[in-house]
C-alpha cells in the first residue's frame, strides 16, 4: 500500500476561505487537525509535500487572492522550502507544474487531502489516477459540504462525502484509514 521514498502528501485548498458562509455546512470538521498530524509525521520523515493554494479568479470568491479566505488555515501553513502550488482550476494538475514537479522527483505515488472532496480533491484524484500516479485517499483528511442536487433533494455533507469516497475508490484511488496510514 504505502511506498515511503517514491510518496508525496499533496494538501489541497486548505485556506480561510473554506469557512466562508457561502459554502453553507460542512461536515467532517476533524479535517485540518487530521492533516496537521499526517503533516508532522510527512515532515518529521521528510518526505515531500505539496501546499495546493486555489487562486481564484471569481471577484466574488473567498478563495481569490487578496483576501483573508486566499491564506492557508494556521494548522497547515507550508513550512519554509515546500513547494506550493497555484491553481486556478478545480484540478492541481490544470496550467500548473504540479506534474513535472512530482515526475522530476521520482513521485509515483500520492497522498491525497484536502476541500472540498467532491470538487478539487476529487478533481486531482481522478486526473492523478489517469496520468499513472498511485493515488492513496485517507478519508478522515477530506471535507465535504451539504448539497442539493437539481431536484432539490438536500444532501448531507456526511452522504455527500461517502458516495464520493465510494466512487473514487477504486478505478481511480485507494481509500485508506487515516490511522492505518500514520502507522
Amino acid at each position: 500500500m504505502f511506498t515511503d521514498a517514491l510518496s508525496a502528501l499533496l494538501v489541497i485548498d486548505v485556506q480561510n476561505a473554506i469557512d466562508a458562509p457561502v459554502w453553507g455546512r460542512r461536515g467532517q470538521r476533524s479535517m485540518e487537525d487530521n492533516i496537521a498530524r499526517l503533516l508532522t509525521v510527512w515532515r518529521r520523515n521528510g518526505r515531500p509535500i505539496f501546499h495546493i493554494r486555489h487562486d481564484s479568479t471569481e471577484s466574488d470568491s473567498p478563495y481569490r487572492p487578496g483576501q483573508p479566505g486566499h491564506d492557508f488555515k494556521a494548522q497547515v501553513m507550508p513550512h519554509e522550502g515546500e513547494a506550493v502550488v497555484a491553481k486556478r482550476t478545480n484540478s492541481a494538475f490544470i496550467a500548473t507544474n504540479l506534474e513535472s514537479q512530482l515526475r522530476y522527483s521520482g513521485i509515483r505515488q500520492l497522498v491525497v487531502t484536502g476541500v472540498l472532496l467532491e470538487n478539487s480533491v476529487d478533481a486531482t484524484v481522478r486526473m492523478a489516477g489517469n496520468l499513472g500516479f498511485e493515488v492513496l485517499l485517507p478519508a478522515e483528511t477530506t471535507a465535504s459540504i451539504d448539497r442539493i442536487d437539481h431536484n432539490g433533494r438536500a444532501w448531507r455533507a456526511e452522504d455527500v462525502h461517502a458516495l464520493t469516497l465510494s466512487i473514487l475508490d477504486g478505478e481511480y484511488a485507494s481509500v485508506v484509514s487515516f490511522e492505518a496510514l500514520l502507522a
